[in-house]
């Protein structure tokens, strides 16, 4: 059966509640699959719920809190049929810059700051989401995305290193942090129990993970347990563990923050909706594609806001989807999103019935996950892809980089975001533009500076503007066409527009327009324009300036504009063939 959207009176709200039309076609075959892929599932939200929470700053429990609601959340709000969202590697170090700083080393006063950031990111997810904003991360390019992911990875590489060689540094910033960690590796602070531990365990994990079938984290993470509890290492190396988890499930609290504290978690908060968003839009629009079910973005990014919310109020901190976790789902045989309620609730049985469990699992262990993912995050052979084809596309992925990598994540990701806008505002800033010709033995009109051949038709300027005209560049679009008339080896009669690649007109650019058309009109120039869209020919109304041209200055095609000019100006090519419409 189809799970697509409802009509008649339902739809209005069942359409944000997508989880529930899943279930109500769910095949019974289907039960067997995603029971199981849950219970396999639970095998890694575990450990690595654990391991993100305490590479974000906050007690590893509250990974789990961050997990059984916001799985729970997802599968009636959320339109991916097997998408795994939880705590997530690429929102660590947003969490960490703005947790570390202000918790000053209050772990209650940690998860309430991540609680808060959760909450913020939710609203705005959902607000976004509601508003139809859902295209809002496509403005971030891919080069943009690689620099603030791989400087994202780099800050949490540096944050649990530290915790793999079974020491800690409090230096903040990653240049500080560095010179830190060399420092207490060269005055022989390095744990070589805990390392050889947390070294044990990233080696298993980059190993096995070539093999997507096999739980390369749960191998990893169960057999470090083993040998720390196996040789006592706790006791007699000094290896940290998680020790006993709380026994129970999370209970509903408002986090309340102090209003010193509010700007930088909204801040972060805004900075993490965009980044977990941004992931979380591209693995659903994949995993989509592949399974053949459409996803709304506006309704994704809906329901990541609910199962951030939910998840700031129990306790949790931000959560995004997971491109680890979700293969996992899939390869378990996942079919809809009850897998992630199965693994939901396996959770929740194993902090009510079993919380002493993970008591042995050493610290480093858990960075070993944690510096896997961040690995994971890393991007290379694209960027050389790019730097080959493009370089300066390239650089500013390593200024985003750079960004993230020297003032920190939140900032960092301000700076990608402050590129990107100027990036965006540069192409229309300075479009392309062309004065067109006629070539031989070639169908059209075209750019006579990629055809020098090309013959212009005498006292006729063909000027095309590849963009839309708005205000940062209108007084550029004058200046072309002026300069495309003082250019023209003949006394110009006409100035046709050929506006096809105009998709928008401002208030600013028509006046400029207007002003352009008195400079012309002086000259005894007459300004038209042929294939311009009939949106743009409105807006044109709006502004007065339709009627002002006339209707018969506006062309359907380049074509049908010269044959008009021709019709009242017949010309005559220097070697004595004569132009006739």
């Amino acid at each position: 059966m189809s799970d697509s959207p409802p009509t008649g009176g339902n739809a209005s709200w069942l359409r944000w509640l997508p989880g529930l039309r899943v279930m109500r076609s769910y095949q019974r075959a289907w039960l067997r699959h995603d029971v199981v892929a849950g219970l396999v599932l639970t095998t890694m939200l575990v450990p690595v719920g654990i391991a993100y929470a305490e590479a974000s700053g906050v007690p590893g429990i509250y990974g789990l809190y961050a997990t059984i609601v916001p799985l729970l959340a997802y599968a009636v709000f959320g339109p991916s049929r097997i998408l795994v969202l939880g705590p997530d590697s690429a929102l660590a170090g947003v969490i960490l810059a703005v947790v570390l700083p202000l918790s000053a080393g209050d772990p209650q006063r940690a998860v309430v700051l991540a609680s808060a950031m959760a909450i913020v990111s939710g609203a705005v997810c959902v607000a976004a989401g509601v508003a139809q904003l859902g295209f809002v991360t496509e403005l971030l390019s891919k080069p943009i995305r690689y620099g603030y992911m791989n400087g994202i990875a780099l800050t949490v590489l540096l944050s649990q290193l530290p915790k793999l060689l079974g020491f800690s540094v409090q230096a903040e910033g990653p240049l500080r942090r560095i010179g830190a960690i060399a420092s207490g590796v060269l005055e022989g602070k390095t744990n070589i129990a805990a390392l050889v531990v947390g070294a044990s365990a990233l080696a298993s994990i980059l190993l096995l993970k070539r093999r997507p079938r096999i739980p390369a984290i749960l191998i990893a993470v169960v057999g470090a347990t083993l040998a720390v509890d196996g040789f006592d290492l706790a006791a007699r190396a000094g290896v940290s563990v998680l020790g006993p988890l709380p026994q129970g499930l999370p209970m509903p609290s408002l986090p309340l923050i102090s209003l010193d504290d509010v700007t930088s978690v909204l801040i972060g908060g805004l900075a993490v909706a965009l980044v977990s968003f941004a992931d979380t839009s591209v693995l659903s629009r994949a995993y989509a594609a592949r399974l053949r079910t459409p996803v709304d973005p506006n309704q994704e990014m809906f329901g990541l806001g609910i199962a951030n919310l939910a998840a700031g109020f129990v306790q949790g901190f931000p959560i995004s989807s997971s491109s680890s976790r979700t293969p996992v789902a899939e390869a378990a045989g996942a079919r809809t999103q009850l897998t992630g309620v199965v693994g939901a609730l396996a959770i929740a049985v194993l902090l009510v019935s079993a919380p002493n469990l993970l008591q042995h699992l050493p610290s480093t262990a858990l960075a070993a996950v944690v510096i896997a993912s961040a690995i994971g995050l890393v991007e290379v052979a694209d960027l050389r892809r790019i730097y080959r084809i493009q370089q300066w596309e390239f650089w500013l992925s390593m200024t985003c980089f750079a960004g993230v990598a020297v003032f920190g994540a939140v900032p960092g990701i301000g700076i990608a975001v402050a590129i990107a806008v100027i990036e965006f505002l540069w192409d229309g800033w300075r479009p392309h533009s062309a004065v067109l010709g006629r070539v031989e033995g070639v169908k059209g009109y075209h750019d006579i500076s990629r055809y020098p051949q090309a013959r212009r038709i005498p006292g006729l300027v063909l000027f095309r503007w590849d963009a839309p005209l708005f205000f940062a560049n209108a007084e550029l679009f004058r200046d072309r066409v002026l300069g495309a008339v003082a250019s023209s080896p003949t006394p110009v009669r006409w100035m046709v527009v050929a506006a096809e690649p105009v998709t928008s007109v401002d208030v600013t650019a028509a006046d400029i327009v207007a002003e352009l058309d008195d400079s012309l009109h002086t000259e005894g120039i007459e300004l038209c324009f042929a294939e311009m869209k009939d949106p743009v020919k409105d807006k044109l109304k709006r502004f007065e300036l339709f009627a002002r041209f006339g209707a018969e200055t506006f062309y359907a095609t380049v074509d049908e504009a010269v044959k008009a000019y021709l019709g009242s100006h017949p010309v005559e090519w220097v070697d004595g063939q004569k132009e006739t419409p």
